[in-house]
Parts: structure tokens; sequence; C-alpha cells
């Protein structure tokens, strides 16, 4: 049986896995929500003129779709703009999907909506909301229509892969100002790579439950992964210090990363628990963890390279930092 399938923010980093898992599967129609169209078309795919600021363009696009997955949205930026498209945009998607009969509703949501922790082994339903900028704002308040439309909405914590502009990007930067590892800073984190984000993404759309009940699910690897092993394995795979390179007392970090704010706030970020679980995510599902990130990261290392700027692995380095578990 053929599937109906619509995405949104298709050119997205977390969209683009999801259409890249569901061009891997057999029987699916999709229907892509665009605001330009691509300058090469696939025959095979429907595009159709869609923006969240603009509600009225929203109406009819789930028409004749059996599953919706929301990946659309701005992050950082004008508030009123944020309130446009994270919040009013996705209410009008809602309408529109309870308006077409779609049972399945799918939002790319994110576990900020919680604020800064700590969190620890937290599971669905334990965390209160209390999100701390107009973007979660914004964000968290898109969750609620999507659950009143009877979706299901995946917050994930931190997603590395192909496509990341901010997760590794930062830690990066967050390295090169300390110019050494950070002593101390182990903090639990709650992680999962894009490419297995969105299988999830599309199996929640395609095999999950279609009972019209809203519902929040993690999306975290099983085994968080400390600050200290996230840092290290970075700092490592990148050849970034020599290994009898000191490390950095937490004052002496706190005190170099005052004037760099996104240094900072990956500095504040990985000192303390952000751990999230949910089992019934992958049993549920049918979909594999796979490799945490100590395995998964290799992977996607090359690709970091060229957007940093960094010397190709194989090229002559100095020695990396030693990791530590």
């Amino acid at each position: 049986m053929t599937r109906r399938l619509l995405i949104t923010g298709s050119s997205g980093f977390i969209g683009g896995h999801v259409l890249k898992a569901a061009g891997a599967a057999e029987d699916v129609r999709l229907r892509l929500l665009v605001r330009t169209p691509p300058a090469t078309a696939d025959p095979d795919v429907e595009y159709v003129y869609g923006d969240l600021t603009d509600i009225a363009s929203l109406r009819g696009a789930c028409a004749d779709v059996d599953a919706v997955v929301h990946c659309a949205g701005l992050i950082g930026g004008d508030a009123e703009l944020l309130r446009q498209a994270n919040d009013l945009g996705t209410r009008a998607l809602a309408d529109a999907v309870r308006g077409a009969g779609v049972t399945r509703f799918v939002y790319l949501g994110t576990a900020a909506v919680h604020g800064r922790g700590p969190f620890r082994d937290a599971r669905p339903g334990e965390v209160p909301l209390a999100p701390a900028s107009d973007t979660s704002r914004t964000r968290a308040a898109a969750e609620e229509h999507v659950l009143a439309a009877g979706g299901t909405v995946l917050r994930p914590h931190l997603v590395h892969g192909r496509g990341d502009r901010w997760v590794i990007p930062g830690i990066l930067a967050l390295l090169r100002t300390l110019g050494g590892l950070p002593d101390g800073w182990a903090g639990l984190q709650s992680m999962i790579d894009a490419d297995t984000l969105g299988r999830v993404a599309f199996a929640a759309a395609t095999t999950g439950p279609a009972d019209g009940v809203g519902r929040v699910h993690y999306v975290t690897h099983p085994e968080p992964v400390s600050g200290e092993l996230l840092l290290a394995t970075v700092a490592e795979t990148f050849g970034l210090f020599a290994e009898d390179t000191p490390r950095i007392s937490a004052e002496t970090a706190r005190q170099r990363v005052l004037d760099r704010p996104v240094a900072r706030h990956h500095l504040g970020m990985l000192a303390v628990d952000h751990w999230f679980t949910d089992e019934s995510l992958w049993s549920g599902l049918g979909v594999e963890p796979g490799a945490g990130f100590a395995g998964r990261f290799p992977e996607y290392a090359e690709w970091y390279r060229d957007q940093a700027g960094l010397p190709p692995s194989g090229a002559e380095r100095r020695p990396a930092f030693a990791r530590t578990r």
C-alpha cells in the first residue's frame, strides 16, 4: 500500500534526514512544503508552496496525505517572527491536519523546552516545560498545537551529524577558546545522530500508532555521553591539543569564555546533566539506536573538517589529547 507523506522543512538540517529516510523506503509518495522550489526538481516528488508565516498558504497543504512530518521552523531572531512561524504557523498547520483528516502528525521539537538542567534519567511527563528563550517558548507553543491535534512530538537534545551547525561547531569554538580540555566538566548529555533521528521521525509517521492521541517522546541514544568524553572525543578526532597540554580548571574555563557567548553557553550546558530516557520509543517503532556518540562521530568527522576548515585527516598535526572516560 502506498503511503502519502508531507514533509515541511525538508531543506533543513533534520528535515533533510527525514527526506533521506523517506526516499529510501518503498511505496512512499512524497509531498514537500517549500517556500522556493528546488532548482532541480525530482519528478517523483510533489512540491507545494507553503510558508509558516503565511497562514493562507497552508490551507489545503495536507489534503490527500496519510501523514505529516513537521520539521520547519525558526531558531533565533526577532521574537514576533518566531511567534508567527513557530507558534501561529504550527497552529495553522495543525488546523490543516485536522481538516484533512490526517491521523499521523509528527513534530520535530526539542528538549530545550525544559530549560537548563540538571535533568537526570528524565522520562516523558516527568519534567515541566520551562523554556528560557523566545525560540524555546514558541516551539513549546507549537508542541501544544500538535498534541491538541492528536500528533506526536519528538524531543531530541543534542543532534550531531551532517548539517549540524551548532552542536559540534560550538564545541570546537569552546575548545579553541579554552586552549585545552576543562577539568571535571562531566555532565551527562543525551545525544542522537541526525541519520537515526530522521529514521525515527519517518517511522513515527508511517509505522507508529495512529490513534489520534497526542504523545511526547525523547529521541536520545540510550547511552548518555559525559561532557568530558564528548569534549575529549572531539579534541582527539581533530588533533586539537598536544598530549601534554594541561587541563583547564573550572574557574579558569569560566574566565576564558566570559566574552565568548557560544563557548560560554556550551561550557555551561556541558557542566550539568541533560539526560533524557525513553525506551518505549525504540521498542514501539522498531528502530535500532545503533552505536553511541563515540562510535558514530568518526563517520561525520570529514564533513565537520570541511565545514570548520580543519586540516584533512592524515595531514601532519599535533598529537591528539588522550581520551578519558
